[in-house]
């Protein structure tokens, strides 16, 4: 049902810098692989068959790292057998599976303006919309799950994660009311709250299905480089008139990649839990 998928990559980076003057932050590696492949494997693996990237149209790194193939690749099979083969292998067959697109923001005119570009190559159908600095580890795909609550409710569906207070003030929290067990009908939002403006734990995760009338909203949305208009702010006018939204508590674990720090926790997390150099890792931890 859901088989597009958008990926906005046209940020600025600027929490990365310096490093993001030469690399894009979603190409920075988690493990021994970008951030930007765990959202794509991700995609892949709930069953989406089109991804639409939103870029600047400078960035061309992450295009090819998806797209080009090596030309010395006859020279690996001869040099290295399979030792590097597999790793490589693997990238490619993601661009068997699924189909890349791209569309361009020019300006920086905030979230919910890039998800906008999109609008032509979606059509008029659900899509997903995956944010590139948002990691869930899970049995089940976290896109697969809100997939599965759209099946049912046929409505805009953001993925939400419990957080602790101290950390409300980084986030977007959302008002709402239990409809099922993790299923909330969102009412509100506020971004970035203290402890006591909260509304409740649940923080807003850069996953989410939208509906063609999420782009019916954003059609009449002002942009211009002052205002910073995020998606979440789009789907709560959604459905202030009149149209349900709804959220979903995930079940897996969310590692975030929007700031440094957060990235270097996931970084080492996801090193340290690696099925081939985790092991070797604790010992070299304990080590020093």
């Amino acid at each position: 049902m859901i088989k597009k998928a958008i990926i906005p990559i046209a940020g600025l980076g600027t929490r990365f810098l310096p490093l993001s003057k030469v690399l894009p932050k979603e190409l920075w590696p988690l493990g021994d692989k970008p951030v930007l492949q765990y959202i794509i494997e991700e995609a892949q693996a709930s069953g989406i068959k089109e991804i639409i990237f939103v870029n600047k149209p400078e960035k061309k790194l992450v295009w090819d790292y998806f797209k080009k193939k090596l030309k010395s690749k006859k020279i690996l099979e001869a040099k290295y057998k399979n030792h590097f083969l597999k790793e490589l292998e693997n990238l490619e067959s993601i661009s068997k599976d699924i189909s890349f697109s791209q569309t361009f923001q020019k300006e920086p005119l905030g979230a919910a303006h890039a998800v906008f570009q999109a609008k032509n190559l979606v059509g008029r159908e659900p899509c997903a919309v995956l944010w590139a600095d948002d990691v869930v580890e899970s049995k089940t795909p976290c896109l697969l799950q809100l997939i599965k609550v759209f099946k049912k409710y046929q409505k805009p569906i953001i993925a939400l994660a419990r957080v602790p207070k101290e950390s409300f003030q980084f986030y977007g929290m959302i008002k709402g009311k239990e409809i099922e067990n993790r299923i909330y009908r969102i009412e509100n939002f506020v971004e970035k709250p203290s402890v006591k403006e909260s509304p409740s734990d649940l923080a807003i995760v850069g996953k989410c299905i939208i509906t063609p009338k999420v782009f019916d909203c954003l059609k009449k949305t002002h942009f211009d480089l002052k205002s910073d208009i995020t998606l979440s702010e789009t789907l709560v006018e959604v459905a202030r008139d009149g149209k349900e939204v709804y959220g979903y508590e995930f079940e897996g674990k969310w590692l975030e990649c929007g700031n440094k720090l957060a990235y270097l926790k996931s970084n080492l997390y996801l090193s340290l839990n690696h099925p081939q150099f985790g092991k070797e890792l604790k010992k070299f931890l304990k080590k020093i």
